[in-house]
């Protein structure tokens, strides 16, 4: 019997958490040894990153995925890596479960700061339904970041009590008392992302490229200490979760050439960095007054990942 969208979701709340809990405090562990591997090759270091934990994680939660709510198998998975039982979910299926076992593994590898985080997400064509971030080392005991429905939380995990139980207890975020900002995320116009981000700041925003991030995007953007993202060809396991975000803050994701909002119809392999990317350049924003200022800066720039340049940029 084919499980509803509700029943996918009230699924993935209940075991999700866990699995994300107990993946981060692994991840947590091994970044005080050397566990970089090699085997991306796309020339840019935040996307060639590629660790030990990478693959120990995303093992852990797609057998957490498999085992502990057997009606996720209806459901395609998309993963960054390629390890995992990933033969256990649907090869057909309009609901897809994404995962991004370290986001951020650049900052993890090299540990520098807590920019990253265990990440999944629920979506369909055009909507994500479901996103959940655990960010391990954000705070005392770890920071949590999800999405679903109506409701944004963020806030501190508890190690006191279930991880499930924690983010039942959190109050979701008050859009209404959620700060106006105007500070925006740049990646992935490899060496022009700096660039990018003074551009962004010259048109009346304020940009900041990956390695002038304090943290991770998602709880920023939920918390309202940034508005959003610039992102050229964003992959399909992380940038979905401030498409989420932005959605239910009253904004949007639009392609910057045409204004329209993204869907998630097609997307292309980036066999550099072996992994599945939307195309052209992504907005982000929590405004419409936010996007119509990104999407005038960069309406008319290349939307070639590697071969384009920006103007005036070598």
């Amino acid at each position: 019997m084919t499980a509803s969208v509700e029943e996918i979701i009230a699924a993935l709340r209940e075991v999700s958490p866990d699995l994300l809990r107990w993946s981060g405090a692994v991840a947590r562990k091994m970044r005080t040894f050397n566990v970089a591997l090699s085997g991306k090759e796309s020339g840019n270091a935040n996307t060639d990153a590629l660790t030990l934990a990478d693959l120990t994680v995303q093992e852990l939660v797609v057998a957490g995925l498999r085992d502990r709510a057997p009606l996720l198998r209806q459901c395609r998975i998309e993963a960054e890596e390629e390890n995992g039982d990933l033969q256990a979910f649907a090869s057909e299926s309009p609901l897809v479960i994404a995962l991004d076992p370290i986001d951020g593994t650049k900052y993890f590898k090299d540990r520098i700061g807590n920019a990253y985080a265990v990440m999944l997400h629920l979506r369909n064509k055009t909507q994500v339904l479901y996103s959940l971030v655990y960010s391990p080392e954000q705070g005392p005991s770890g920071t949590w970041t999800q999405a679903f429905g109506k409701t944004i939380k963020c806030g501190p995990d508890d190690l006191t009590c279930s991880a499930g139980e924690c983010l039942e207890r959190m109050s979701p975020v008050d859009f209404n008392d959620r700060p106006d900002s105007s500070k925006i995320y740049v990646i992935g116009f490899q060496k022009n992302d700096p660039f990018v981000a003074e551009e962004i700041t010259r048109a009346g925003l304020q940009g900041f490229a990956p390695d002038d991030m304090p943290t991770s995007i998602y709880p920023l953007m939920a918390t309202g200490e940034f508005a959003g993202s610039l992102i050229h060809t964003p992959n399909i396991y992380d940038y979905p979760v401030s498409h989420q975000l932005a959605r239910q803050l009253g904004g949007d994701s639009v392609w910057v050439h045409n204004g329209q909002s993204v869907n998630f119809s097609t997307t292309w392999m980036d066999h550099r960095a072996d992994m599945l990317r939307l195309p052209g350049i992504v907005a982000t924003a929590d405004s419409s007054e936010k996007l119509r200022i990104l999407i005038d800066l960069a309406h008319d720039w290349s939307q070639d990942r590697y071969g384009g340049k920006l103007k005036e940029a070598d």
